[in-house]
């Protein structure tokens, strides 16, 4: 028994710990993770789901049109004179003084020229441009969030660097004090040495508050409070490998296949056929029919309740030159819907070929940074040795530790310009980018 409640209480133990050691640990943002939770919560999906349940409920209304409307009614009447007629010398009553009425009626449009159903495929069409809208918004939240994470990466790298520097410039002042005190070199040499230092501090703080608006900034994509903590973690997936870029006519075409802004434009150049169509049927006569049951309380009538059918036409004959105008104005309107599809697919490919070439630069300036890092240490490191020997001055050193420092800079900033790179031309050609970094 007493095994057994040993055992209990070391288990508790071991449970209690793992828990608290959950809850130390950082809760890092992947980026897939991130990539989800954007395109869940962020705000601008949010406003494009409700802008397509708005379009949902306006192909409603207009269907309703088709549909018969019914109304009814009731009345309760009260006069303060019994109506009548006179016939010769003799007074007829012909309604009673308080009576009741009642009536139902139904009215239906049969034939319109193809303008009820001509206005509901367009508000159809209209609507599938919305749910569109929902996926391209999706993108570009994710594009923008990508950029996000990987400009918080970068900047991550570049206070790593900082601190790299300033511990550097720490030793070097160190080691030029006690030169100085030993009389080896001048008070020069060592003022060299705290200027530079404070001025990598000042660089290095700089960098803390880049950083720190870097999260906010994701923060606010994700819709969460600006000052939770966000931290972040190298991301090892590419939406597209920088040495498997198709050609660039191929990208455009795949760009002109799969971007949705293409799409959501096609529908509305639809959406205005459609409603040429509707602004033509009024210059055409509309059939309906209408029917209803109408009672109505009165003893001096033969017959107190009535049903009836009515079959009509309307025509309007003459409204100003307004239909015409309104059939000039949506031509007009389809004509600048394509033109604005051709500046589209214009700026799509420039957007493409900007991305592209973005890539290959990139890529040619880590091929030439990365060997620079790896020389600039070594020369750093020889300065040292030097310096620390009498040999070399001061101003080497300080020299050594900048140019190891813009090596560093210059390496990580192309190597996160190419992952943005990355990012942007597979938007640009119309990729999904919450699949392509799952």
């Amino acid at each position: 028994m007493t095994r057994l409640k040993l055992i209990f209480i070391v288990s508790v133990f071991l449970m209690t710990e793992s828990s608290c050691y959950a809850l130390d640990m950082p809760n890092v943002l992947t980026l897939s993770d991130g990539l989800r939770v954007a395109t869940e919560n962020n705000r601008l999906v949010k406003i494009s789901f409700r802008e397509r349940d708005i379009s949902y409920e306006d192909s409603l209304i207009t269907r309703s049109r088709m549909l018969p409307g019914v109304n009814a009614t009731i009345n309760q009447t009260f006069l303060s004179n019994q109506p009548g007629a006179r016939l010769g010398a003799q007074n007829l009553y012909t309604s009673e003084r308080n009576y009741l009425s009642y009536g139902i009626n139904a009215y239906q449009t049969l034939f319109s020229f193809g303008g009820d159903s001509s206005r509901y495929e367009a508000s159809k069409s209209i609507l599938d441009a919305k749910k569109l809208n929902i996926d391209l918004t999706k993108n570009i939240v994710a594009l923008n969030f990508i950029t996000a994470y990987f400009d918080l990466l970068e900047t991550e790298k570049m206070l790593a660097v900082s601190k790299k520097e300033v511990e550097s410039l720490e030793s070097h002042r160190l080691v030029a004090r006690n030169l100085f005190n030993e009389g080896v070199i001048t008070k020069n040499d060592l003022l060299q040495a705290e200027v530079r230092l404070s001025d990598a501090r000042q660089r290095m703080l700089t960098l803390k508050n880049i950083r720190a608006t870097g999260a906010s900034r994701i923060n606010n994509i994700l819709s969460r409070p600006l000052n939770t903590t966000v931290d972040v973690e190298e991301v090892h997936v590419n939406a597209i490998s920088a040495d498997k870029l198709p050609a660039i006519e191929s990208a455009w075409a795949n760009a002109e296949k799969q971007r949705t802004e293409l799409g959501i434009i096609d529908r509305e150049i639809k959406a205005t056929e459609l409603e040429e169509t509707v602004k033509k049927s009024d210059y055409f006569p509309k059939l309906f029919a209408q029917g209803g049951y109408n009672y109505t309380e009165n003893r001096y009538q033969l017959q107190e309740d009535n049903w009836s059918v009515v079959m009509g036409v309307n025509l309007n004959l003459f409204s100003g030159g307004s239909t015409k105008a309104e059939v000039s104005k949506v031509r007009h309107r389809k004509e600048q819907l394509n033109e604005q599809r051709k500046k589209l697919v214009d700026d799509i490919r420039l957007d493409v070929e900007k991305n592209y070439l973005d890539i290959k630069n990139a890529g040619e300036k880590i091929k030439v940074t990365k060997d620079a890092v790896a020389q600039a240490e070594e020369n750093l490191r020889i300065n040292k040795v030097r310096y620390e020997e009498g040999i070399g001055t001061a101003t080497d050193v300080l020299d050594a530790i900048t140019l190891f420092t813009t090596a560093e800079t210059n390496y990580y900033r192309a190597a996160y310009e190419l992952r943005r790179a990355e990012a942007g031309f597979g938007y640009a050609i119309g990729t999904d980018l919450v699949s392509a970094y799952k």
